[in-house]
């Protein structure tokens, strides 16, 4: 079976998409799933292309023991989203953005974040670059990603079948 590959999409790509695929690298290793995961992320806009992370967010991951100093922001492109099979936006700007790129019948692969949380349908996850809660948008990645993990499990378990 060929690997899910998992696209995280802010405006900037320097603070929560980066967050997002750091943290989700991290937890597709810790169930021993690297192999079947294709983990990265991407701007909708090209204001921060080439740079790396936000310090606090950098701040942040250190804090919880995880590394995307090597990361640099790049903007999406129509192969990026061909690619994916899941494309996790950060707020509903970057969903109609991202909507906007692809094709109708391709749509459906294009999540807000916090839409699979019980409760937090529609809900954004706002930029720490604006905010400077670096660790809010943390704790809001650490409740949505696991889900989105089990979400992509069952999906892999059910194609194999």
């Amino acid at each position: 079976m060929q690997p899910t590959n998992v696209l995280f999409v802010c405006l900037g790509n320097i603070c929560r998409s980066p967050m997002a695929e750091a943290m989700f690298t991290q937890l597709v290793a810790d169930h021993d799933l690297s192999d079947d995961y294709v983990i990265t992320s991407a701007a909708t806009s090209t204001e921060e292309v080439g740079n790396p992370p936000h310090p606090d967010a950098l701040a942040v991951l250190q804090h919880h023991h995880l590394d995307a100093s090597d990361h640099r922001a790049h903007q999406i492109t129509q192969a990026d989203c061909h690619n994916a099979d899941y494309i996790i936006t950060m707020d509903t700007a970057n969903l109609a953005a991202v909507q906007r790129l692809l094709p109708a019948r391709e749509r459906s692969k294009v999540h807000l974040c916090l839409d699979i949380v019980p409760g937090k349908q529609g809900v954004s996850i706002a930029d720490p670059w604006y905010t400077h809660k670096f660790e809010t948008t943390y704790e809001m990645l650490n409740t949505a990603l696991p889900l989105w993990l089990t979400t992509m499990q069952q999906a892999r378990q059910e194609a194999s079948v």
